[in-house]
C-alpha cells in the first residue's frame, strides 16, 4: 500500500463515524458538515470494500469489519497524535501535558508515588495519569505501547522494546502474624501444604516457573486483581503469599501480616520502564524516562527500607 496517496485525514473521521454509529455525530464530533462526512464515509468505504455501517432497522451498526477497524483505529489515532506533538525541546519547567503510563498496583505504590512527587517539584504543568496494565499485554504489547507514554513492568515478562531500569526488588512471603505454623522462615513443605493467595495475572512468571522448577505446585486458596489486596488476604489465616519485599514492608503495619524468608534462592526481581519506540527521539519522552530512572536510582534498597 502506497501511504502517500492516503489522506490522514480520514483516520479522524473513520475513528468518529465507527464510535458513533451515525454520520451527522460523528461531523459534528470533528467539525464537519453532513455532506462531507457523507463523501468521507464513501471514500473509506471504497478504500475498504466494505460498507463499515449498515443500516439496521433505524440506526447503523458496524459490520465485521468495522468491528475490526474499531480498535485498530483508536491505536492507530494515538499513534499519530503522539508522532505530530514530538517535540525536538522540551521544558519540563514550563510544558503542560499528560503522560499516560502503564503499571501494576505494586508499581505505582513503591515507585510511582515518587515518581508523582518529583514530577510535582520539577514540572508544576505535567500531570501523570496511571493505568492498570491489562492481562493482554503479553500478547499485544506493540499496541499497547504505541497508546501510552510507557510500562513498568519487571524483566522476564515481556522483550525487544527499549527499556530503562529502574530498581531492584525480591519476593518474599507474607503470613499473618499470628500464623500458628509459621515460624521466621518457611520450609518447601509449607509451600505444597498451606494454602495460598496468588496475584492472578502474569507479573510474577519468573517467580512462579521457579516454584515449578523446585517441583511445588500452590495450592491456590484466593487469587486477587491487586498486589496490594494480599496481604488482606493473609491477615487472620493459614494462608500464604508471594510478595515484593518493598510492597510487603510497606503494607505490613496495616494488615497484621509479617515478612518471611523463602525456602530456596529467590529469582531477583529488577522494574524496568518499557516505551514504544516511536518516543525513542523525542524531547519530552527522553525527559521523562530519564527522571524516571533518576527517581528509581535513589530507592533505597528494599532489605534497607
Amino acid at each position: 500500500m502506497n501511504l502517500a496517496r492516503l489522506d490522514l485525514n480520514l483516520v479522524v473521521a473513520l475513528r468518529a463515524l465507527l464510535e458513533e454509529r451515525n454520520v451527522t455525530r460523528a461531523g459534528q464530533r470533528v467539525g464537519l458538515s453532513q455532506p462531507a462526512m457523507s463523501a468521507a464515509l464513501a471514500r473509506l468505504r471504497r478504500h475498504f470494500d466494505d460498507d463499515l455501517l449498515a443500516r439496521v432497522g433505524g440506526h447503523y451498526e458496524l459490520t465485521a469489519l468495522g468491528q475490526v477497524l474499531l480498535d485498530r483505529t483508536s491505536t492507530a489515532y494515538d499513534v499519530l497524535e503522539r508522532l505530530f506533538s514530538s517535540q525536538a525541546d522540551f521544558d519540563p519547567a514550563t510544558e503542560n501535558r499528560e503522560f499516560r503510563l502503564m503499571a501494576s498496583d505494586y508499581a505505582v505504590a513503591v515507585f510511582g508515588t515518587e515518581l508523582a512527587r518529583v514530577v510535582h517539584e520539577e514540572a508544576p504543568g505535567i500531570r501523570l495519569r496511571f493505568t492498570q496494565t491489562p492481562p493482554t499485554v503479553v500478547e499485544d504489547t506493540a499496541t499497547l505501547l504505541s497508546a501510552t507514554e510507557g510500562l513498568f513492568m519487571p524483566h522476564g515478562v515481556i522483550s525487544d522494546f527499549p527499556a530503562t531500569d529502574l530498581y531492584d526488588d525480591r519476593w518474599v512471603f507474607i503470613v499473618a502474624q499470628d500464623h500458628p505454623s509459621v515460624d521466621d522462615r518457611l520450609t518447601r513443605r509449607d509451600l505444597a501444604r498451606l494454602p495460598w493467595v496468588t496475584y492472578q495475572r502474569t507479573y510474577d512468571a519468573p517467580a512462579v516457573r521457579q516454584l515449578g522448577m523446585l517441583g511445588v505446585e500452590p495450592r491456590v486458596e484466593v487469587s486477587v486483581d491487586s498486589f496490594q489486596l494480599l496481604p488482606l488476604m493473609i491477615a487472620g489465616t493459614r494462608r500464604i503469599a508471594l510478595i515484593q519485599a518493598r510492597l510487603a514492608r510497606m503494607l505490613a503495619p496495616i494488615a497484621a501480616v509479617r515478612v518471611v524468608e523463602p525456602p530456596y534462592e529467590a529469582v531477583p526481581l529488577r522494574e524496568a520502564f518499557w516505551w514504544h519506540p516511536v518516543h525513542t527521539h523525542d524531547a519530552a519522552h527522553i525527559w521523562l524516562r530519564e527522571t524516571a530512572a533518576r527517581v528509581g536510582a535513589r530507592l533505597p534498597r528494599p532489605d534497607e527500607e
